[in-house]
């Protein structure tokens, strides 16, 4: 699914992966010297069906796992995508709902098929004598050839099963069709690429033509998708949980849901889990969806692995999904249920008259300024680093700067003194919290200036600092675990941006305050004592089970 063209590297790691699939997929093709009745000798008969597609699928899987690690690495975030375990795409295919004698299954970015592959065998399992035409899209030659073959395989096991693969490129193919109103696939499955499309590329201006606004490979294929699916038909799709909020993808949200009715959403608690064997960081999620049917409930699931372990799920109203009241159309995935917490969460940083920005200072911006230590003339520069382990660490030694020099060039991005309330933008690896948070007491900086660098959120009033009640509160409600809770149900992010905290809800100013105070009398504090003063009275967690 790329525009550019190979280098000789690239194509050199290319022909190595080709000899090494070809090896393994004599094992698999029936088209390389294997007899039909070696793989299939009744194709008609469901017993002999279910013996004879196990060792298919075992040796299409071990292809997998084998190509995805000898595919040029290069070429593969080229192309931004990973292809799906065995045990998930079985698991995908479960997920649908309807079942028709005759289906039409759309699946872009194929792959080798595994998708296609469990899809077909939980259709035929449920009709037997069903029908069922394949549309397959896969634009990468080597893995064409062998989606081919499997294909080729799966037909003559199911003589029921059509099947049609185009070595084409599926964003320009589906704008075309759909420029034209063609629909008609009942059901989707797919694991779209993931990579980025820059504002200015053919891609952009193809999909601006339908009036799709995606920034991401990802959702421009889920919307085209949509966009083919025939009324009622079915999506199943395993893509990053990225687009659920923030304003990046706002006009995504909104024209998703103005077309699907969300049905189920499967979260994988851990974020290595969906593609363990890639060694792919992304914290991804499935969505059933249905092409403009009714929304009601929302069927929530979750598990901890790749195996499935651990699979809860639970119903939730769709309002706890996406907020009627919400411009943003976030779409939260509640896999924390909390109860009897609403007090904690009841206004919003402008209700209370704060506002939370990005640190002003970009660093490399003002190079010239920074000096390694304070010296006379400069202020302190306050860096994610200057804050750990509970505390405000300045100066430190690092290879960073710990003060700016205060000139008509810096003036502008300091802060005066005063109390604030900070969080680091990225969470660090052994935090256990996605949102840390940290008090700025001026006792601790005698300085008339501070200069708060880029991957910082600063909790202010109108630029100024804020009182000590206030700003110990407002960090002593960030750091416990019912927010951290509350975050992950809000954001699939470890990124925490000024945005997510204007749009997250808080307890009210005499809670926050009153928090605030019993902080100050506190000489330490665990995460043990944080959760008990916040949560009490207040409600707990409830399990999923």
């Amino acid at each position: 699914m790329s525009e550019t063209e190979n280098s000789p590297s690239r194509a050199a790691g290319h022909a190595a992966a080709e000899r090494f699939l070809k090896r393994f997929y004599s094992e698999i093709s029936p088209s390389d010297g294997a007899k039909t009745s070696d793989f299939d000798p009744q194709p008609s008969h469901p017993a002999a069906l279910e013996t004879q597609r196990m060792p298919l699928s075992f040796r299409i899987e071990k292809t997998r796992r084998a190509a995805s690690k000898q595919l040029d690495p290069d070429r593969r975030t080229n192309l931004g995508q990973f292809m799906t375990p065995e045990i998930t795409a079985n698991f995908m295919a479960s997920m649908f709902r309807s079942w028709p004698n005759d289906a039409q299954l759309l699946e872009p970015g194929a792959g080798m098929g595994s998708l296609v592959h469990a899809f077909a065998n939980e259709f035929f399992k449920r009709n037997p004598a069903g029908s069922l035409k394949v549309t397959a899209y896969e634009i990468e030659t080597l893995l064409a050839d062998y989606l081919c073959d499997h294909l080729e395989a799966l037909s003559r096991a199911y003589s029921g099963l059509e099947q049609e693969v185009y070595r084409r490129d599926f964003i320009r193919e589906a704008t075309f069709s759909t420029s034209f109103g063609a629909t008609g696939f009942t059901h989707v499955i797919m694991n779209p690429p993931y990579k980025k499309i820059g504002n200015n590329s053919e891609y952009r201006k193809a999909l601006r033509t339908i009036d799709v606004t995606a920034g991401n490979l990802y959702t421009a294929f889920l919307a085209l998708a949509v966009e083919l699916t025939a009324p009622l038909g079915e999506l199943v799709a395993i893509i990053p949980r990225s687009f659920c909020n923030g304003m990046y993808f706002r006009p995504f949200r909104r024209w998703l849901l103005n077309r699907v009715a969300i049905k189920q959403i499967h979260l994988f608690e851990s974020r290595r889990m969906a593609f363990r064997d890639d060694g792919v960081l992304q914290e991804n999620i499935i969505v059933r969806l249905e092409k403009g049917g009714k929304q009601d409930s929302v069927l929530l699931s979750t598990s901890d692995g790749a195996t499935l372990d651990h699979y809860r799920e639970r119903v939730v109203p769709f309002e706890d999904v996406v907020k009627a009241s919400d411009p943003e159309c976030f779409i939260h995935i509640p896999t924390f249920e909390l109860n009897g917490v609403g007090m904690l969460f009841s206004c919003t940083l402008a209700e209370l008259g704060l506002e939370v920005a990005t640190g002003p200072v970009v660093d490399f911006r003002l190079q010239e300024h920074s000096v390694a230590g304070p010296i006379d003339g400069t202020v302190p520069l306050l860096y994610a680093h200057h804050f750990a382990g509970g505390r405000l660490q300045w100066p430190k030694q690092h290879k960073k700067p710990n003060a700016l020099r205060v000139n008509e060039s810096t003036r502008k991005w300091l802060m005066p003194q005063g109390w604030y309330t900070v969080t680091r933008r990225f969470s660090a690896k052994e935090e256990k919290r996605r949102i840390v948070s940290y008090v700025v007491d001026p006792r601790e900086l005698p300085f008339e200036l501070y200069g708060f660098e880029n991957h910082l959120n600063v909790i202010h009033s109108r630029k100024r600092g804020i009182n000590p009640e206030l700003a110990r509160g407002v960090a002593l409600f960030l750091n416990s675990t019912i927010v951290d809770q509350h975050f992950r149900n809000f954001s699939g992010h470890t990124q925490v941006n000024a945005t997510d905290l204007r749009t997250m809800k808080f307890p009210n100013m005499e809670t926050l305050n009153h928090f605030g105070e019993w902080a100050g009398r506190q000489s330490t504090l665990d995460q043990r004592r944080i959760d008990d003063f916040v949560g009490a009275g207040h409600g707990n967690e409830v399990g999923t089970d």
